[in-house]
């Protein structure tokens, strides 16, 4: 049995990754647009923000507050790279702020720019070939224990171990690369 959590994050780099028609359940999802490369056409964006609010979906943009203000986005997505303390101006704003962190350092920072909720990686064992370790649940729930932040886990999320995610401390989770690798599993999963 898949464990039913109070919100799941979805990140995607392209809005084509990601098929609004298949999400049922209002309220759950939070898609984070966090593209690197070139960003989609603006009208584009435009059309996909109307139609995340049309299905009560909260759309956040990756560290670029111009473009977030510009379509309309519920708030604000700072990537664990991003120690921008200027940031924290949205914090009392109508835009929400969400965060990553990777260790506790991190985690800090995010909390001194105002994150209401922030993703921390590597709950499970990853493929990157840059990226080694992870915390697996025992850990990561004690560790939840320890803060009272709204920790978010992410990383080694599979169609696998989706079933594992009831054993984790979390009223949420994160997914990122396996929306683009095997998307109607996935969503045929959550949604």
């Amino acid at each position: 049995m898949f464990s039913v959590k109070k919100k799941y994050f979805l990140i995607i780099e392209n809005i084509k990754d990601i098929n609004l028609n298949n999400i049922k359940i209002l309220n759950k999802f939070i898609i984070i647009y966090r593209n690197k490369k070139k960003i989609n056409n603006i009208d584009e964006l435009i059309k996909f923000r109307r139609y995340c609010r049309a299905k009560k979906i909260d759309l956040y943009i990756s560290n670029n507050c111009k473009l977030m203000t510009s379509i309309g986005a519920d708030g604000l997505y700072i990537s664990a790279y991003n120690t921008n303390l200027e940031l924290t101006k949205y914090k009392n704003s109508k835009y929400k702020i969400i965060g990553s962190a990777h260790n506790v350092k991190e985690l800090n920072l995010k909390v001194l720019q105002g994150c209401k909720h922030i993703i921390f990686s590597r709950l499970f064992r990853t493929k990157y070939n840059n990226k080694k370790g992870h915390m697996g649940i025992t850990k990561f729930n004690l560790f939840k224990l320890s803060r009272k932040e709204s920790l978010v886990p992410l990383g080694g999320i599979k169609i696998s171990n989706l079933n594992k995610l009831f054993s984790v401390k979390s009223d949420s989770f994160a997914i990122m690369s396996e929306i683009k690798k095997k998307p109607a599993k996935i969503f045929s999963r959550l949604f």
